[in-house]
């Protein structure tokens, strides 16, 4: 009796915990010690059901691998310089390529010999004479730009999934699709061109010197200075209400980047209540910020994001401590959204959307309406069956499958799984395998008392023959749900998971809970026979 007593008992605990995971899906008016304090968690739902968006992305690698040729075609200049190699750079004939002209032969050999003891991943594409002079056209080589390429697709997808965690979204799918595609499913998103802006902003942060010693007008008309680019300062008028572009010519060194960058964060300016986004520089760039500052006291510096300049103002003193404003008359999302794209860090390439589309919430809700009919349908039925063909012992297979979906609600709520519309597939079948393990122990009970056994040696009798079978087939159908889990994505993986605690619960209610329910009838009620 002790024995049942202790069985019984972790049944109805394991019962209980499921029904306390539940409780918030279950009851919308939840009181205010509970959510302080208790699990406020609902079972999540999937982009299928509950509505929201789904992306593919494109990754530009090719720009991270011209990004990267720039650079170090910057530093090839200083480099030659240094060397006292003589040299011209010309403009790049097409992307992907850095073109130099050299004056003679002996520059030539210089050149190469630079490139050969400190660019090993540089290499010539295309080498002529014209006019006497050497012109000499140099790529990244093949093996590093695949590298390139795949490592900027490997640091989109960590970015985005960055961005995405700070944006508050629950169980969101990033995963990637091929060499250069990223597939993102956002479920519950509502505000989808917030989202998108998001996600797909490159967020290069860039501080310039304004040029201004030469004119803007000047350069607008197409006259600008070498070292020079002109670009626009957008701020956003308070009358109007629209946001008014005015060009301003920077030098085009870029003195920091957002590399540099330790935190983002909103705050709210003392002096016209509006946010704006505090930075603060790593320990490296706060040294670089402050040396800068003081070099260029009583001049202008350009914060300028993707190509955009949101502020330049007058360095007044030398700024130690690397910390650092970016106004630019923001809303208040304007500037949540530019503090995460700022603390999740700049893309390394620039990134497309190739597809798009939404799932609205009243699709969602049909989706579960049918799937939850579907669920109550199949369990009625075989409710029915097991009553009707197996009687008492259907009845007992009957509590172990009620359970069965209980614990599976629960344990899903308790982890946080994402329940999805294959996954709400995968409980109708797990229905059907819980009871289909009771269907194997009453036909070897019932066997064993046609051979003449008391109900207590039948009962042993058919756990002990049936208990193999039942273990053998729910671990090949759970090896598979696993890999499936591993394997599959989106509506595979939301069936996997419902599948995989699907098997373990039902191994637990059709051996362990109907074999304690068997017990008390045969050494608590003293039953002799039983109708199976």
């Amino acid at each position: 009796m002790s024995g049942i007593k202790w069985r019984a008992a972790l049944a109805v605990a394991a019962c209980l915990v499921a029904l306390f995971f539940l409780t918030p899906t279950l009851v919308d008016d939840l009181p205010t010690f509970w959510n302080d304090h208790l699990p406020k968690d609902k079972i999540h739902l999937g982009l299928d059901l509950q509505g929201g968006m789904h992306l593919v992305l494109e990754v530009d690698a090719a720009k991270a691998v011209d990004g990267t040729l720039q650079r170090t075609a910057g530093d090839l200049k200083e480099t030659l310089m240094a060397k006292r190699v003589r040299f011209r750079q010309a403009e790049a004939a097409k992307a992907g390529l850095v073109t130099y002209e050299l004056p003679d032969g002996a520059s030539r050999t210089a050149f190469e010999k630079v490139l050969k003891d400190n660019y090993p991943d540089i290499e010539v594409a295309v080498s002529e004479t014209r006019e006497g002079r050497e012109v000499v056209s140099l790529k990244i080589n093949d093996k590093r730009a695949g590298e390139i390429r795949k490592l900027a697709v490997e640091q989109s997808l960590e970015t985005i999934r960055n961005r995405v965690d700070q944006f508050g979204i629950s169980e969101p799918e990033i995963i990637p699709q091929g060499d250069d595609r990223i597939i993102i499913q956002l479920p519950g998103v509502k505000d989808t061109q917030r989202a998108k802006n998001l996600i797909g902003r490159t967020a290069l942060l860039e501080f310039k010197l304004v040029d201004e010693e030469h004119s803007v007008d000047e350069a607008l008309r197409g006259s600008v200075p070498d070292g020079s680019m002109v670009l626009n300062e957008s701020r956003l008028d308070r009358e109007s209400g629209r946001r008014i572009d005015t060009p301003l010519l920077l030098k085009s060194a870029t003195l920091l980047t957002g590399e540099s960058l330790e935190n983002a964060k909103v705050q709210i300016s003392d002096r016209f209540g509006e946010p704006h986004v505090s930075i603060k520089f790593n320990a490296q760039g706060a040294k670089e910020f402050e040396r800068i500052t003081g070099a260029n006291v009583k001049r202008r510096l350009a914060i300028v994001l993707d190509g955009v300049v949101h502020s330049a103002p007058v360095i007044q003193e030398r700024i130690a401590g690397g910390n650092a404003q970016i106004t630019g008359s923001f809303t208040m999302d304007e500037a949540r959204d530019l503090a995460i794209v700022l603390r999740a860090g700049a893309l390394p390439a620039p990134v497309k959307i190739l597809e798009e589309r939404t799932v609205g919430p009243s699709l969602g809700q049909d989706s579960i309406d049918k799937g939850t009919w579907a669920c109550i349908i199949a369990s009625i039925l075989i409710l029915l069956f097991m009553i009707v063909y197996y009687r008492l012992t259907g009845m007992i297979a009957d509590v172990a499958l009620v359970m069965n979906l209980l614990l599976l609600l629960g344990v899903m709520a308790a982890f946080k799984a994402t329940l999805t519309l294959p996954g709400i597939a995968g409980i109708v079948l797990t229905i059907g395998m819980a009871v289909d393990a009771n269907v194997l122990i009453n036909e070897r009970i019932r066997e064993e008392m046609r051979l003449g056994k008391t109900l207590r040696a039948a009962v042993e009798a058919g756990y002990a023959k049936a208990f193999l079978t039942i273990l053998d087939s729910n671990i090949t159908t759970l090896v598979a749900a696993l890999f499936l889990f591993g394997f599959g994505t989106g509506p595979v993986k939301g069936f996997a998971v419902t599948l995989t605690i699907g098997i373990i619960v039902s191994l637990f209610t059709a051996v362990f809970v109907t074999r304690i329910i068997f017990d008390y009838f045969i050494w608590n009620r003293k039953v002799q026979t039983i109708s199976i």
